[in-house]
């Protein structure tokens, strides 16, 4: 019995100082300590041995498993360390190698020209208000001179929540929330998203509004025509010409279209112009006396503008980009170049 025990600690021992990796080890160590393992099967042979030899026996095969216990520890030990410091090695950072350029993003061409419009139009004394996007019918239509059986309704495919709970259709709600709560002189700009059941290649069931409102006396159709003019030469070509054409809102009397000269062929006429030489960008008009007397207004002492843009036609015409889902496609090729 003593001379396998002694086979037995002389073949563990070199097969675990051979063993050059964990996974290798712990096999090894299930083979000679598991349950099954030949540690096991000395303990179970005890019963062959005679009575009086038992004590020395197992004091053999005791010290046996402990010395196989501490080898394979000690190995694990030095493998472990030996797979620490190689991969230490392999991952090293040459620290004095010039770093590799972070990607910075930069802002969407619709937020570009919400950036734009506001900073030309803050010399003006404009304030910026945001108001909520699930808006009211009351707001949106109601006090904007847009009753239930108005015709205007019928402009504007209108996602509804309930009878009384919509989608705003145009930021102009914004201004009644204002006009409500402050008192004239007003000067407003109110930006945000808007919803419309439409889409093609021009219109998407959402997109950006700029509605602006002056309110103050004395405001006339030249104020409006005045503000626009310089707003426009800032933001699209400084020698950019403009021009009313009369047109009609509900909220607004009378209303006008505002077209700008066209930027591609300086209005001489060309495919973008549709030869025309203009390119329609915004409406406008003076605020009619019914709005103003729905906010609590007085429209013999006060008068006042408003105007609605949309950013994405601002965006494609200041941009040159044909088809409005480009700007909801997410595609960085598009965005990069921004």
């Amino acid at each position: 019995m003593k001379e396998k025990i002694d086979r037995l600690k002389e073949r563990a021992l070199a097969a675990i100082a051979d063993t050059h990796i964990v996974k290798a080890l712990n096999e090894l160590k299930v083979s000679f300590l598991g349950k099954n393992g030949e540690i096991t099967g000395l303990l179970k042979g005890m019963k062959d041995v005679p009575p009086e030899e038992k004590p020395a026996i197992g004091k053999l095969v005791n010290g046996l498993r402990a010395e196989i216990e501490e080898a394979i520890a000690n190995r694990e030990r030095l493998l472990k360390e030996k797979e620490t410091a190689a991969r230490l090695e392999s991952e090293a950072i040459d620290v004095t190698l010039p770093g590799k350029a972070v990607a910075r993003g930069g802002l969407h061409p619709v937020e570009l020209v919400k950036n734009q419009l506001i900073e030309a139009f803050l010399p003006f004394g404009f304030d910026v208000y945001e108001g909520p996007e699930v808006e009211l019918d009351y707001y949106n239509f109601k006090q904007l001179n847009i009753p239930d059986d108005h015709p205007a309704r019928d402009m504007q495919d209108t996602f509804y929540i309930t009878d009384s709970i919509l989608l705003r259709t145009q930021t102009s709600a914004g201004q009644i929330r204002w006009m409500e709560k402050e008192k004239p002189p007003i000067r407003i700009l109110s930006p945000g998203r808007v919803y419309r059941s439409d889409y093609d290649a021009t219109h998407s069931p959402m997109f950006h509004q700029m509605e602006g409102l002056v309110v103050d006396k004395g405001i006339t159709l030249c104020d409006l025509k005045g503000v626009l003019e310089e707003v426009c030469k800032k933001v699209f070509d400084p020698g950019v010409k403009t021009r009313l054409r009369p047109s009609y809102f509900p909220f607004t009397e009378p209303s006008v279209e505002i077209d700008v000269s066209c930027s591609e062929c300086g209005g001489k006429g060309c495919s973008l112009c549709k030869g025309t030489g203009w390119i329609e960008i915004l409406g406008a008009g003076m605020v009619n006396r019914v709005v103003l007397e729905n906010c609590g207004i007085d429209p013999d002492v006060y008068t006042g503008f408003a105007f609605g843009v949309g950013l994405e036609r601002i965006a494609m015409l200041k941009y040159g980009i044909p088809d409005i889902r480009y700007l909801f496609d997410n595609d960085i090729r598009f965005l990069k170049q921004f």
